[in-house]
């Protein structure tokens, strides 16, 4: 696993996956079909072999990826050989497959789409995981900065690589950031009226770009605080402002080569939207046994 500390990871629900990837297959198929392999491929022909890795990386989406041969052929044998969360070198096979020839073929590439999509979320929230941890507590997070309809999917890959998850939508955390706070007129109203409607049970989190704003924002009584683009020297000065009335996240251009750093600064939560909307992919082939 990336991370030893972390609970081993739960699938998703299928009626959460299945959606994704039945809108995946009829994008590939469409209304006629696999042309090319339903031609070639005899119906009765089988096909064993896996899914392997050309490069390194961590693993995410077999579950995604096993729906799609399933999906398309119930005969087709799934045998995950390397689950979510786990480290895998080139060469090395993630999923084995023994079915109908056809089907296999024709989930090929939506079945790699999704793994190798998620896979590279994974590896990405692990190189940041890996380059934070000698430098302080911080968790590694992630954003709403997601490819539409993939959200539950690629918040999964980032706990598949070691990371945590911030709010998975509008509807489940009030995050006060600078439009809000420019349209209330400032940030002791934008978190009073934040906290008049959303109910005693919701957090609130305010984004601030400076330690003034951040000093308002405890007065309110933020339950956690979002420094926004702030230095280490800052973000520091921030943490002992905050001296743990208020949960510390700081976001803002992190990288693999800065993150050291701010988690030196002794914040609790590091978020990168880059984890998720521009990570790139694992790359995985299909090879024949």
């Amino acid at each position: 696993m990336t991370n030893s500390d972390a609970l081993p990871l739960s699938p998703l629900p299928r009626l959460m996956v299945e959606p994704v990837v039945r809108a995946a297959l009829l994008e590939d198929l469409g209304r006629a079909g696999d042309l090319t392999t339903d031609a070639i491929v005899p119906a009765e022909a089988r096909f064993a072999g896996a899914i392997v890795a050309r490069q390194a990386g961590v693993v995410s989406g077999t579950d995604a990826a096993a729906l799609a041969f399933a999906l398309l052929d119930p005969a087709v044998a799934v045998h995950v050989a390397r689950p979510d969360g786990s480290r895998v070198g080139p060469g090395e096979p993630v999923i084995r497959l023994d079915g109908p020839a056809r089907a296999i073929l024709s989930a090929e590439r939506v079945a790699l789409n999704l793994l190798c999509r998620l896979s590279g979320v994974a590896t990405a929230t692990a190189s940041l995981v890996a380059a934070a941890r000698p430098r302080g507590k911080a968790a590694i997070v992630c954003t709403r900065k997601t490819t539409p309809g993939l959200r539950a999917l690629e918040k999964r890959a980032v706990r598949a690589g070691g990371g945590a998850n911030h709010r998975f939508g509008l509807d489940d955390a009030v995050l006060i950031k600078d439009n809000h706070v420019a349209v209330a007129g400032g940030i002791r109203p934008a978190i009073r009226r934040a906290r008049a409607g959303a109910g005693h049970l919701v957090k609130i989190e305010v984004e601030v770009d400076t330690l003034a704003q951040l000093d308002e924002a405890l007065a309110e009584g933020a339950d956690a605080v979002l420094l926004d683009n702030m230095g280490p020297a800052d973000l520091a000065r921030a943490v002992a402002m905050i001296d743990g009335r208020a949960i510390s996240e700081a976001s803002g251009r992190i990288t693999a080569e800065t993150v050291g750093a701010v988690a030196a600064a002794g914040v609790d939560l590091i978020s990168a939207g880059w984890i998720t909307h521009s990570a790139p992919i694992i790359d995985l082939g299909l090879d024949v046994a």
